[in-house]
């Protein structure tokens, strides 16, 4: 699989930007450099003396876990490495999707290429040669507790050594098939490289990279939406007065409000004497500050995808200067665990303003409905799809409100109690895609019910510049809808244009 821009990705000991991984996880290409393969020849020469000492090294030439102190005898080195693959296959549920997957295995790459796995040069090209020919392990959704993403990696490496199941060219087959269709070998192992297969957080890193780049697509959306619902309303526009968001100095903040600012540039509503009230209820006064500190929490959980990403997360960790391997805790990918968990509070409560302003446009459409009884009533329900989807968008809503919990505390002991703490990154990252989902659901009917105060020509000539645009996106995609197509398939419509990120692009965001 190539590129959309047709150049791979390279892999070098570099720093890799989080925008680079999701390149990779849509079908970007990856490539290594160099740099990259003498840094993991460099690792793997200090495991290959580790081989020939005579101390013990944890899952080089001993057992795992509880059995962490136990010797094994030289001739079972390369075997036990395959057992290691085996006994953590043990993940079952839904499959992950393949962007999600595509990422996983991309972390390990570039993990592998900061030198601290030992992994033999062998690991790094299968994983690379698979991405490149589009072979996609199929691994199950649950089987990560935030410790390194154990029975998840056990199933990418179970097609790179060939067996396991893939999906290859549009079909799910055994993951031996798919790999000699794509004209690759088995991975051989050597000594370590289970292991380094295995222990890491690339479904947890990779996930929490797709998570931050769609939150912050639907961030820049929801402004989008608080824009028009301003317009339908004839809200007040001093909440996008420059001197308020200097007067609370807060980043996120002034960056929702200039992007505000922009949208409804050339609006009636900036005229002086236009706003219907002195001030609008919190659910829009309130839009800069709660959206602009949403974006805050995704920049802090881009950082620290990006730290994780760049990181030497193996135990034990190979430290090339010193030429030793050193046992530790880098698999624990905690801080990211808490930036997602983070993260979904602060969509819950963009969730909580959108639905609140929908009780207001609800409001004002029957009042101008009730005003012309019975017309009114008539042409709002047959030009105003979307308004009584407001019920749906209330039960969506405390969807979201429920998947605002924590669930990093929620993990106990395991393996007798040697492994008794973990993260629980991996399902963080999976509520947290969801609570993604939900929140762009809320949107959308938020979206369908302004368009619904906004039929019209003389309406739309006092639209700002960019709602104006955006509202006309919006139209084209509803246009091709009959009038009588299942209730639902405007707001399926409307989320796609709210994640697939032509509305966050409008007024520069």
């Amino acid at each position: 699989m190539a590129s959309a821009e047709g150049v791979a990705i390279a892999i070098s000991i570099d720093r890799v930007p989080v925008a680079d991984l999701v390149r990779i996880a849509r079908g970007a290409s990856v490539q290594l450099t160099q740099a990259a393969l003498g840094r993991i020849d460099q690792s793997r020469a200090v495991v290959d003396e580790a081989i020939a000492g005579p101390n013990l090294v944890y899952g080089l030439n001993t057992g795992l876990g509880h059995l962490r102190n136990q010797r094994l005898a030289a001739e079972d080195l390369i075997a036990y490495q395959d057992a290691i693959i085996r006994s953590h296959v043990g993940g079952f549920g839904p499959p992950l999707r393949t962007d999600v997957v595509r990422a996983a295995m991309a972390v390990r790459v570039i993990g592998i290429s900061r030198g601290g796995s030992g992994a033999s040069p062998a690991v790094a090209h299968a994983l690379t040669a698979m991405l490149n020919a589009g072979v996609h392990p199929i691994v199950p959704t649950f089987g990560s507790v935030g410790a390194s993403d154990l029975m998840h990696m056990a199933a990418i490496a179970d097609v790179a050594v060939g067996r396991g199941s893939a999906e290859y060219e549009g079909s799910v087959m055994p993951g031996g098939e798919a790999l000699a269709r794509a004209g690759l070998e088995p991975l051989q192992l050597a000594p370590k490289d289970g292991l380094a297969l295995v222990s890491a957080n690339g479904v947890s890193i990779g996930w929490a990279a797709l998570v931050a780049d769609r939150a912050a697509t639907i961030l820049a959306a929801a402004d989008t939406v608080l824009a028009l619902s301003l317009e339908a309303t004839g809200g007040n526009a001093s909440i996008i007065d420059p001197a308020v968001a200097a007067a609370k100095g807060i980043d996120g903040q002034r960056a929702a409000a200039d992007h505000l600012g922009r949208l409804l540039d050339s609006s009636e509503l900036a005229v002086a004497g236009s706003a219907s009230s002195v001030q609008d209820p919190l659910s829009f006064r309130v839009g800069p500050q709660v959206h602009g500190a949403a974006r805050q929490v995704v920049d802090r959980l881009a950082s620290d995808v990006e730290t994780e990403l760049n990181a030497s997360d193996d135990n034990p960790l190979v430290d090339v200067e010193r030429r030793r391997l050193v046992s530790n805790g880098n698999f624990h990918p905690v801080a990211l665990a808490l930036s997602l968990d983070a993260l979904r509070p602060a969509l819950a409560h963009v969730g909580q303003l959108s639905d609140r302003r929908m009780n207001h446009l609800w409001e004002r459409a029957f009042r101008a409905a009730d005003s012309a009884l019975p017309s009114g009533i008539v042409r709002m329900t047959r030009h105003g799809r979307g308004m009584f989807h407001r019920y749906g968008a209330a039960s969506r809503y405390a969807q979201l409100r429920s998947l605002a919990s924590p669930v990093s505390l929620d993990i106990g002991a395991l393996d007798n109690a040697v492994e008794d703490h973990a993260t629980n990154a991996s399902e963080a990252a999976r509520i947290s895609a969801e609570a993604i989902d939900v929140l762009a659901d809320v949107l959308a009917v938020e979206l369908l019910m302004a368009r619904a105060l906004l039929i019209g020509d003389e309406s739309r000539a006092k639209l700002g510049a960019g709602t104006k645009q955006a509202l006309g996106k919006l139209d084209q995609a509803l246009a091709g809808i009959p009038e009588d197509a299942p209730s639902g398939d405007a707001v399926a419509a409307t989320k796609r244009l709210l994640l697939d990120g032509e509305l966050a692009t409008i007024g520069g965001a």
